[in-house]
């Protein structure tokens, strides 16, 4: 009965061409535009690392003198100082976690033959990489006896290796950073990530590092931050040693719990922390107060997807709604201008439920196609949006459960449009179309 339905459907779409067209595109339009943005949305706000999110942490730490706001919801930093994250490295406590900051270099060979070229690097331990699950294509992280006592190794992207090694193997070759030379331990392949969730401060959805070297070696080469510095409180800067002994925050700090024993577990350690902290007189507050969020804990924090972001998408599905009805609207004047077939019909014999059904398969199949090209409309959305906004370039894009959402989103409004229109016209009297006749 159902393939009669879709016969009878694509007949009366065919001797209707016009209006037919014109419902289609409706629905391919407002599909469109809504799947550009839900789209943009979805990526902005899907699980960047699923299977750990709820195990990688990010702690805050409320050092502060009393009376100091910060400008955040809880008024607590988003970073920390240089001090307190080597502190908590190397505190005896049983946990992978790993510092960070984001800096930059003139990559080179120091050779006439590659041209030197400005990228942005990572100082991190040597945790991080587990942390984080970055595969190694060669080599792997440096060594604990490498991160403190002969900190000048590297770990590389494939693109920095494709560049610079022709994708060779370059572990045990050499690279400059500036005028030092590094040596390389190890290969990841590239961090294709659509939130760059470990490091939101200087944007969550900027391209990540192609360079990862010890921040160990951050005091022996004094190496500034590429990233954001803040602080509370005036203090006489002299040097680069007074950034390290200093309340500044710039550096961001992630520590990998198993389960919710450890969580606790490493929460009373940071209050303990903090407490030791207070004694030696570092600053003066009564109630000490910590935060320990997961990733997607931390994204909501951060904001990574805004307000503006959720308006976008409901001012779209606003609009697919003007399209629903201008769809409905079509679907009325269709239908009661078949009203006499359908009275012929409904006197040979058939019911409402089979008059409804058949309708609302046409409307189904309408908005079936309409959603397929609503799905190319999509498409052309987001190729303008990576064109025009290269920030943006990583989340202008459909995966599949998008380009699966785009036809259901669209069956259901065309289902939507064509419930009245299916009703009015299968409540058509057979007696009056037979006395016309």
């Amino acid at each position: 009965m159902l393939l009669h339905y879709i016969d009878l459907s694509w007949r009366s779409i065919k001797s209707t061409p016009i209006i037919s067209f014109l419902m289609v595109f409706a629905i391919a339009i407002g599909i469109g535009i809504t799947m550009t943005s839900l789209s943009v949305f979805h990526m902005m706000s899907m699980d960047p690392i699923p299977h750990k999110s709820s195990k990688i942490h990010y702690p805050q730490l409320q050092l502060m003198d009393e009376g100091n706001e910060w400008n955040s919801s809880d008024n607590m930093p988003r970073q920390l100082t240089y001090q307190d994250v080597t502190n908590l490295y190397n505190a005896d406590i049983d946990v992978l976690s790993s510092p960070s900051f984001r800096s930059g270099f003139s990559v080179h060979l120091n050779t006439p033959d590659v041209k030197p070229r400005m990228e942005p690097a990572r100082l991190v331990n040597r945790e991080f990489f587990d942390i984080f699950d970055r595969p190694f294509i060669y080599g792997q992280a440096w060594s604990r006896d490498a991160q403190d006592n002969k900190p000048y190794v590297a770990v590389i992207t494939k693109e920095i290796n494709d560049r610079f090694f022709n994708g060779e193997n370059s572990v045990g070759r050499e690279i400059f950073l500036d005028n030092k030379s590094y040596r390389i331990v190890g290969v990841t392949e590239n961090w294709d990530h659509h939130v760059k969730y470990y490091d939101v401060n200087n944007g969550a959805f900027n391209s990540s590092e192609s360079i990862y070297i010890p921040f160990t070696i951050a005091p022996l080469e004094e190496i500034g931050t590429w990233g954001n510095m803040n602080g509370w409180k005036q203090e006489a800067m002299r040097g680069y040693q007074d950034l390290l002994t200093s309340e500044k925050l710039w550096t961001q700090f992630w520590v990998l719990l198993e389960n919710e024993q450890q969580k606790e577990a490493y929460g009373q350690f940071l209050m303990a922390y903090m407490e030791d902290q207070k004694a030696r007189g570092r600053f003066q507050r009564e109630n000490l107060e910590y935060k320990l969020r997961n990733v997607n804990e931390w994204m909501e924090y951060t904001e990574v997807v805004s307000e503006d972001n959720r308006i976008l998408v409901a001012l779209s599905f606003m609009f697919l709604m003007v399209c629903v009805a201008n769809i409905l609207g079509l679907l009325l004047a269709k239908f009661l201008k078949r009203a006499p077939e359908v009275g012929v019909r409904r006197a040979l014999g058939a019911s409402k439920r089979q008059i409804f059904l058949q309708h609302i398969v046409e409307v189904s199949v309408i908005g079936v196609a309409g959603g397929l090209l609503g799905i190319v409309v999509a498409q052309l959305g987001l190729w303008g949006v990576r064109t025009t906004n290269n920030y943006y370039s990583a989340l202008a894009t459909m995966d599949w459960s998008m380009l699966l959402a785009a036809p259901t989103i669209s069956l259901l409004a065309s289902f939507i449009a064509g419930l009245y229109p299916a009703w009015l016209v299968c409540k058509t009297q057979p007696a009056i179309y037979l006395k016309s006749q």
